[in-house]
């Protein structure tokens, strides 16, 4: 009987350079709310995301290629962008047949991570395309680490509880020796059935809600509502 794959949970970027995610599929995770904007845009028909790492990247990028240049800090549309980082920004009927070029504090800086250290394959995953992750690993059938973004290196609780839910549907095809992973899956299962409730208590919450967004935040944790897998190739994020 071949030996299962391995799966780890990496709770912080700052966690990355312990692990050697070579061989492996990482799965980049930013829950509030790149990882949900860039599975939305994509279900909504935009022919790619290109995730960038820096505004003035994201500036050029959008000049060179017409498309429609998104980023916050802290909440906010960053000078010089035409659009914010929320879900809700990239309907059909705006995104569709369109290139979306994002950069975000946390999600993409760490996509841009997991390629310089040596991933062989990296998608991004939110609960709104939880389904279409969890398929995809179950058929890769290959070592996978669940990357979180956090906040500004800092744990967070959305990003976890979503790396818990993944585990909870694939654990009986890997391997998992693993605390985090465990401490990911167990809070799921705690919360799973009031997730819209126990979310408002996280500190990422509070600190976006102050701006209005939280249909947004409620979205960001509802399951397979742009179920497509956002898969990296050659620079863009295409559907997988």
């Amino acid at each position: 009987m071949a030996a299962k794959p391995q799966l780890h949970t990496i709770l912080s970027p700052r966690l990355l350079d312990i692990y050697d995610v070579s061989n492996s599929i990482v799965v980049i995770i930013d829950v509030f709310r790149a990882t949900s904007t860039i599975a939305t845009a994509l279900y909504n028909g935009a022919t790619r995301v290109i995730p960038v790492d820096s505004v003035d990247k994201c500036i050029q990028i959008g000049q060179h290629t017409g498309g429609v240049t998104a980023g916050e800090r802290d909440g906010k549309i960053i000078p010089g962008l035409a659009h914010g980082n929320s879900p809700a920004e990239y309907p059909r009927d705006f995104i569709e047949g369109k290139t979306l070029v994002l950069t975000t504090t946390n999600g993409t800086k760490l996509l841009h991570m997991a390629l310089q250290s040596g991933a062989e394959t990296v998608v991004t995953g939110s609960f709104p395309n939880l389904g279409a992750v969890v398929n995809f690993l179950l058929a890769k059938n290959q070592n996978v680490f669940l990357a979180c973004s956090a906040w500004k290196d800092r744990f967070n609780l959305e990003d976890s509880l979503f790396a818990g839910a993944v585990i909870e549907q694939v654990k009986d095809h890997f391997t998992i020796h693993c605390d985090s992973s465990l401490m990911a899956e167990n809070l799921y299962q705690q919360h799973k059935n009031d997730l819209p409730e126990f979310i408002q208590k996280t500190t990422h919450w509070h600190r976006l809600a102050q701006y209005g967004l939280e249909a947004d935040l409620i979205y960001c944790v509802t399951p397979n509502q742009a179920n497509v897998l956002p898969l990296y190739r050659n620079g863009d994020l295409v559907v997988g």
